[in-house]
């Protein structure tokens, strides 16, 4: 990859020369391929969602869909500017997004703030706009919140994390926390990937430091 290639996909795109996207969103997903559950509202009264990106979304959303409390998930392109874009298009880096999964929990059986530890443990969010060998914006590491509460938490599980990091020999965390806005469903294909495909390529590793889940606000 020549540098000029590698800066390229390394740098936010500015807003106005992102791809122009369309107006009609994808084809909507059908149900979770291993839970069972719809992928996309109305969902059950009384659950919450979380956005994470946390680079390839193959394993991300697998690592999500197995935790204990969370009613389902979804692979989406969150955090940028063009409307309903395609997975070509983020992968382009002319779009502003994440590769990002929707986790939507019930909050009697886990909480936000446990989320957010399988979050920092499931990658190294110190590598700015790359996630091991996969390089670009579309792999930075961000949380996209929901309210001031989850807000709060973000914050403070950051500042927690980054400590413990910093006390292993680790640089500082890149990760954005933001509001959340549209979350744009990837193609089908993509979604429960490595239930449909058990031996596909995952690119999720963390750092194989703990976070320090008690100073984190609970959620």
């Amino acid at each position: 990859m020549s540098l000029f290639s590698r800066l390229t996909r390394t740098q936010l795109v500015d807003p106005a020369h992102a791809l122009p996207g369309r107006t009609t969103a994808l084809a909507a997903p059908g149900t979770h391929d291993v839970l069972g559950t719809p992928l996309q509202a109305p969902f059950p009264a009384g659950l919450e969602q979380a956005v994470f990106g946390l680079g390839c979304f193959w394993g991300a959303e697998r690592i999500f869909w197995r935790q204990q409390g969370v009613f389902t998930t979804a692979v989406g392109y969150a955090g940028g500017t063009t409307p309903n874009p395609i997975y070509e298009e983020v992968c382009s880096g002319q779009t502003g997004h994440t590769e990002a999964v929707l986790v939507v929990f019930d909050p009697t059986l886990t909480s936000y703030s446990e989320l957010l530890r399988v979050f920092w443990e499931a990658h190294d969010p110190t590598q700015g706009m790359q996630q091991g060998n996969d390089v670009g914006t579309q792999y930075r590491s961000a949380i996209y919140t929901f309210g001031d509460e989850q807000r709060t938490a973000a914050e403070a599980s950051r500042s927690a994390y980054e400590g413990a990091l910093a006390r292993a020999g680790h640089g500082r965390i890149t990760t954005d926390v933001e509001p959340a806005g549209p979350f744009y469903y990837a193609e089908d294909y993509h979604q429960q990937y490595l239930s449909k495909v058990p031996n596909g390529y995952c690119g999720i590793g963390g750092t194989g430091v703990s976070c320090p889940v008690g100073l984190v606000v609970a959620g």
